[in-house]
């Protein structure tokens, strides 16, 4: 099966859904077709980081103890060893996110998970902080926690993971090394302020991060990003509190190369207990300073097209020499969980096609009023 989706820019949409049975042209669409199955080393529990590193490709995962995978491409990972990290207080980690300098240096950032939060229960208010490495990844110096919820931990809340908190991120620096971009969510506070959420902080200030991390609110990047609040890319239609949520999560950025854009790739739970994956979503931008011009999350994989469930955390890996997590191509491989079963390939210009899911609400997708499709008189 051959399963094509588009995603327009935010100045067509209104054409897009006005007439949804009507042949129109997109900006541009990724074609998601079968591939050969690749497994990548361990279990997988969150966005998997990729580096080049002395002409080996590493990659770091994690479920709470992370590892490090090293191999000449991303089809024989081997070498799978422990990750010396030196913080006792910042455990269990996992490392979402990873840039090599030019000298060498590795830039990581982690997704903790503090215990004790609230008494009695597992729930947890998870944290993002930022590490460095002078040896590829074996060993790993914390920096400190750079992103952190502002709300008060919610004990009461139903989605049994998470009180609140910030976690499930990616990072990427801007073409002209002015800023990295933190894409992050967002799971507790006033509903307004859930959902995928971004940040950024100078790039000339990666060797000491502390303080120097701004959250993107009402239209400005000056919220601290310990405790400030946030005006989300993706908000939540339903609260992170309710059993029952409705929102997009887990996002995955890259910079598409053939494209000129970047593209996030992201989960969407809805709407019954346990965080049941919808499918698949994409996004794409070319300003990452520009929050306002991510395009409407568009579905490219259905959860029934997915074989491994529970069917989270997508992400490319690049085919090009120096693909990862963050840089691709016109194709690359598109992992789900650790495992890709699938090629995703980018395209510019789309034909002429009648769309058959632009924002149905039936469907499973949260469709903003503005966009979804009118019902039948």
């Amino acid at each position: 099966m051959c399963v094509v989706t588009a995603v327009a820019y935010s100045t067509g949409l209104t054409i897009l859904v006005a007439f949804a049975s009507a042949a129109i042209t997109l900006a541009q669409y990724a074609v998601v077709h079968p591939a050969p199955r690749v497994e990548l080393p361990k279990v997988i529990d969150g966005n998997t980081a990729a580096v080049w590193a002395d002409g080996e490709l590493h990659i770091f995962h994690s479920t709470g103890v992370p590892v490090r995978s090293k191999g000449p491409d991303q089809f024989h990972l081997a070498n799978t060893e422990g990750v010396d990290f030196d913080s006792a207080e910042h455990k269990p980690v996992w490392f979402e996110a990873v840039w090599r300098d030019a000298d060498g240096t590795l830039f990581l950032w982690y997704h903790n998970e503090p215990g004790g939060v609230c008494q009695g229960s597992n729930l947890t208010l998870p944290r993002i902080g930022a590490a460095i490495s002078y040896d590829n990844g074996k060993t790993v110096k914390d920096l400190g926690i750079v992103l952190e919820s502002g709300d008060s931990a919610d004990c009461d809340a139903k989605n049994r993971f998470f009180a609140g908190g910030h976690g499930d991120f990616s990072v990427i620096p801007d073409r002209e090394h002015g800023f990295f971009y933190f894409f992050f969510t967002n799971y507790g506070g006033a509903l307004q302020e859930q959902g995928i959420a971004t940040a950024r902080m100078p790039f000339a200030d990666r060797w000491q991060p502390g303080g120097t991390v701004k959250k993107y609110f009402h239209g400005a990047w000056e919220e601290p990003g310990r405790g400030g609040r946030m005006t989300p890319i993706y908000p939540a239609a339903a609260p992170w509190q309710d059993a029952g949520t409705d929102s997009h999560w887990g996002p995955s950025i890259h910079w598409n190369s053939f494209l000129e854009q970047y593209v996030i790739l992201m989960n969407h739970a809805c709407c019954e207990p346990g965080w049941p994956q919808v499918g698949v979503y994409a996004s794409f931008n070319a300003d990452l300073a520009n929050p306002a011009g991510w395009t409407v999350p568009w579905r490219i994989l259905e959860i029934g097209d997915i074989a491994h469930k529970p069917g989270y955390y997508p992400q490319v890996l690049g085919l090009e020499p120096d693909g990862t997590d963050t840089a691709a191509g016109r194709v690359a491989r598109l992992y789900v969980h650790g495992t890709s079963e699938h090629e995703i390939v980018f395209l510019k210009e789309t034909p002429s096609i009648t769309p058959t899911d632009p924002c149905d609400p039936s469907s499973g997708q949260s469709c903003p009023e503005s966009i979804r499709i009118p019902p039948k008189q």
